[in-house]
């Protein structure tokens, strides 16, 4: 109490940083990546041509049903995008008496219907799905103990935005301050520039995710008005009345007439269709807009008789709680974004990823310097120094052989898309044990050395193996794969660089607290040790 109110703020920055540093840097850097989930879902499916004939695949899906579940309960399709694999349509089955209703997400009730609106042959996997989940539902772990741990980092992370604000008092100024070669006083600037650069972006990210998670931090508004959960939902997301099946078979109306009417009433394109009751006189069908046409992710949608195509029911307008909050979500997503927009939205979560990794690092470099032998730490500093290591450097390691194993598994494969996601937390775990093994510098090297090259050499494969290499990429005018395979090489560079940096720096000899003269110490990496400039 005896400190500033800007000392005050500066050790809540430090703390509220480092306690779930790490978690939030697994939280930055896969939301980031999922800014492109429908396109990492197609880039892990080079096998799959692009779809241009959105309405092809529309009657693909809907011809496949008819064959497949005739006499569903319900079917749902979500609306093909040149950026999407295709159609990933999903079917309940109608429950047997006595039977709980089937969970959508179960294997044998889904197909991918491809560009030419057959089921698609395609490898198995979770694609950039994988990404956007673990962002906020982690893996291996319950979802709700998760999503409470996502929650509250993600509050230390804005207690830590605003702290941060204060502490730095000329953190203007120092944002156009970049020091090089000045070891620790240059990661300082470095962190310092990241954090300005795209400060709006981190404290909307930030408090926009909180928003997301409301219900499940702050449920007491919730359980205060209702004692019925599903009032809820109905207020929220409003939906046409069920129906019973008659038993009086009606051939259901092509879907793409329906979706051409809903498109004009909704006033933009629509993302999903979902049919009640197919094959069936009481059938209905409901289209809802797509996020992608608009702010809010509280979209709109219309029902229709499945027999006539008449409509039957539109949601009524939002309250403004309602708009409030599917703003707040879809700022959040950025799915309202086009390329342009979603490409700031990328470099901005690059930005706070690296925002992240420098506050740790210059954490264990501030703290070396205080004590009283930097040679030989104390255990909570090793654990932390590690900790870095194996997070910062091992995790990226992860991603990229995740994405190697997405090319090289074999395509039948059983559980393929679950070892995918297998071989990054392999290749992480190992990562941490080498960290354990090895002094720090020589694991910084190594790690971000792997990483940058598995990174810049998958384009190289993709090239030679696939035909989604980046030249016929470019000659096929297939943006989508020539931007993932060159943000890979110049990810790949960039890791190489940092790895080549940190392997070329040697520490300076310096007086130890005791007074006495050291001894050159082991040459440590910039990541692990910097001096400081005097």
């Amino acid at each position: 109490m005896s400190r500033s109110f800007r000392q005050s703020q500066a050790g809540l920055h430090t703390w509220s940083g480092l306690l779930l540093g790490w978690v939030l840097f697994l939280v930055f850097a896969t939301g980031t990546i999922a800014f492109w989930r429908e396109g990492m879902n197609r880039w892990m499916r080079p096998e799959l041509a692009r779809v241009e004939q959105p309405m092809q695949v529309l009657a693909g899906a809907q011809r496949f049903l008819q064959g497949k579940a005739p006499d569903a309960k319900s079917w749902f399709i979500p609306i093909a995008s040149e950026r999407s694999p295709g159609a990933q349509v999903f079917w309940q089955p109608q429950p047997k008496e006595g039977e709980p209703p089937r969970r959508r997400s179960r294997r044998d009730t889904q197909v991918l219907i491809g560009a030419d609106g057959e089921p698609a042959q395609a490898r198995e996997t979770r694609g950039g799905e994988f990404f956007y989940r673990f962002h906020f539902d982690l893996h291996y772990m319950p979802v709700i103990w998760a999503r409470w741990l996502v929650g509250f980092a993600a509050m230390m992370m804005l207690v830590a935005i605003l702290s941060g604000i204060v502490t730095h008092k000329k953190i203007f100024r120092d944002f156009f301050t970049l020091r090089r070669m000045k070891g620790q006083r240059s990661w300082l600037d470095g962190h310092n520039a990241t954090a300005v650069l795209a400060l709006p972006f981190h404290l909307m990210i930030t408090y926009t995710g909180l928003v997301t998670l409301m219900a499940l931090l702050m449920p007491w508004a919730v359980v205060a008005n209702y004692t019925d959960e599903t009032k809820l939902f109905e207020a929220l997301f409003p939906q046409g009345e069920a129906v019973e099946r008659s038993g009086i078979e009606a051939p259901l109306i092509d879907l793409r007439t329906v979706l051409r009417d809903a498109e004009d009433r909704l006033g933009g394109s629509a993302g999903s269709i979902s049919v009640s009751e197919p094959g069936d006189a009481s059938a209905r069908i409901t289209v809802h807009r797509a996020p992608s046409s608009m702010l809010s992710s509280r979209t709109p949608s219309l029902t229709y008789d499945g027999v006539s195509g008449r409509l039957l029911w539109q949601s009524p307008e939002p309250g403004a709680a309602s708009v409030t909050a599917g703003a707040m979500i879809g700022l959040h997503a950025g799915r309202f974004a086009d390329d342009a927009l979603r490409w700031i939205y990328f470099l901005c979560g690059v930005a706070g990823s690296l925002m992240v990794a420098s506050g740790l690092i210059l954490w264990t470099v501030k703290r070396r310097e205080k004590l009283p032998d930097p040679q030989r730490p104390h255990f909570a500093f090793r654990l932390v120094e590690r900790l870095n290591v194996a997070t910062l450097a091992g995790f990226p390691l992860g991603i990229a052989c995740m994405l190697w194993a997405n090319r090289l598994l074999p395509v039948g494969m059983a559980d393929r898309a679950d070892w995918e996601i297998h071989t990054l937390f392999l290749s992480w775990l190992a990562a941490f044990a080498l960290t354990l093994l090895r002094r720090p510098a020589w694991s910084w090297t190594a790690l971000l050395g792997a990483t940058g090259f598995l990174l810049a050499a998958l384009p190289v494969y993709n090239l030679l193996a696939t035909d989604k290499g980046l030249v016929n990429a470019l000659l096929a005018g297939d943006l989508l794969f020539v931007g993932v395979d060159a943000t890979l090489i110049v990810f790949g560079i960039g890791f190489l660089l940092v790895a080549l940096r940190v392997a070329r720096h040697r520490g300076e000899p310096r007086q130890f607290r005791r007074g006495k003269p050291a001894a050159a110490p082991e040459p440590e990496p910039a990541l692990a040790i910097l001096e400081p400039a005097e």
